[in-house]
């Protein structure tokens, strides 16, 4: 089969590899309809993960129709079309059974390294490194999913692939960002990024009742989306404003927002002080993983008392984390990789119900071997590009 591989930094190539076969009694075979380019698999493309391997194939949003099963999959058929979150999940374990399913102690073959890089071990993910298990990823004509008696949610009805494909992990993540701020009326909420992930956190915030949210980005044409698409009621641009920070405080009459939302992670750009130039030069020569821009701002931007909410992906270290800052206006940090499995059917019922149609990040349709031009594309935010869909 043809799949999208890793094979180096800032390298992708579409080969041919070998058909994925059922390992498992609880596996499927999924024959791949569509699969999506995230945001988190440019840190996989930089070179900022590690453990990534020449020839990893890459992708952990695709959905598609399943073509075989294990004798342990009792509750899909040969030709039923589903949609496959990004964590790997066993149904068992304690955190399971707690929702947690992005912490599945089970289904991360490679858990010694996680504990080391974390403490503790995380979910496998499909196309994420072998730090998360190792397992191929959905860019490709076939997946292999395991524990598919417990993750893969079946579509039954004509809503097209883009409708539900980001069901996978986007807006979820987006929309548990948002649910972890614990919005109430009245709130305003900054939501940093306008990438995918956070356009849904912000169109996620306004569906949970927030009476404004502020987009950050230093993209134009992201805010536009922002305000026009996902119902941001005020944007910032960081690259033309002096001080993010006292801008919003600005906007909400130097309070602050109630809660924050980094939707970048580790590669923020936006900002023009000698800290942010110190972590570009660090993080390019590989001093440290994370940089923190949006992060930092976020935790100086909250009101005190007010909820910061990490949906960006973060996997290592950062400097000048401000305690101080953190501590003295008594914030809540609230993180995690999205719990994805908990959130398919609820949203799955807002994009049946006409609540929202998911499908308005997608700015790119390419088949599969355009892959290496669309990582470039999307990297560069070339052609005013949000979100690539890659059709196999």
């Amino acid at each position: 089969m043809r799949a999208s591989v890793w094979s180096g930094r800032n390298t992708m190539q579409v080969e041919e590899v070998p058909d994925p076969r059922i390992l498992n009694e609880r596996d499927a075979i999924v024959k791949i309809t569509s699969t999506a380019i995230c945001g988190s698999d440019l840190h996989l493309y930089d070179g900022y993960v590690p453990t990534m391997q020449h020839g990893d194939i890459l992708g952990h949003e695709f959905m598609g129709e399943v073509v075989e099963t294990g004798k342990g999959v009792s509750h899909l058929s040969v030709g039923d079309r589903v949609v496959v979150p990004f964590p790997i999940a066993c149904g068992g374990c304690w955190h399971c059974k707690q929702g947690l399913t992005a912490a599945c102690e089970n289904s991360n073959p490679n858990a010694g390294l996680a504990e080391k890089m974390f403490g503790h071990t995380c979910s496998g993910i499909f196309g994420y490194s072998h730090l998360t298990g190792g397992y191929a990823g959905g860019q490709a004509e076939y997946a292999r999913v395991p524990y598919a008696d417990v993750g893969p949610m079946k579509v039954e009805d004509d809503l097209s692939d883009e409708q539900v494909l980001f069901l996978t992990d986007v807006f979820p993540t987006g929309y548990m960002g948002a649910e972890l701020c614990d919005v109430q009326g009245g709130d305003v909420i900054a939501v940093f990024g306008a990438g995918p992930v956070g356009l849904f956190a912000i169109a996620s915030a306004i569906m949970l009742g927030a009476e404004q949210v502020i987009a950050i980005d230093p993209q134009q044409y992201r805010l536009d989306m922002a305000t026009a698409k996902a119902g941001a009621t005020a944007t910032i641009n960081p690259d033309e404003c002096a001080d993010v920070v006292e801008q919003l405080k600005e906007l909400t009459g130097g309070r602050g927002p109630d809660a924050c939302i980094d939707a970048v992670g580790m590669e923020a750009t936006h900002g023009h002080s000698t800290l942010n130039a110190v972590e570009r030069v660090k993080q390019a020569n590989r001093m440290e993983t994370d940089k923190g821009p949006a992060l930092r701002d976020a935790i100086m931007a909250c009101r005190p008392g007010g909820i910061v909410s990490v949906m960006g992906v973060y996997g290592g270290l950062m400097d000048k984390f401000p305690t101080g800052a953190f501590m003295n206006k008594g914030l809540q940090l609230r993180t995690g990789q999205c719990h994805v499995h908990r959130y398919l059917e609820p949203l799955y019922e807002h994009i049946r119900n006409g609540d929202i149609d998911p499908s308005f990040i997608v700015t790119h349709r390419l088949p599969l071997d355009e892959a290496p031009n669309a990582y470039e594309t999307f990297k560069h935010k070339q052609d005013e590009c949000v979100k690539v869909v890659l059709k196999p």
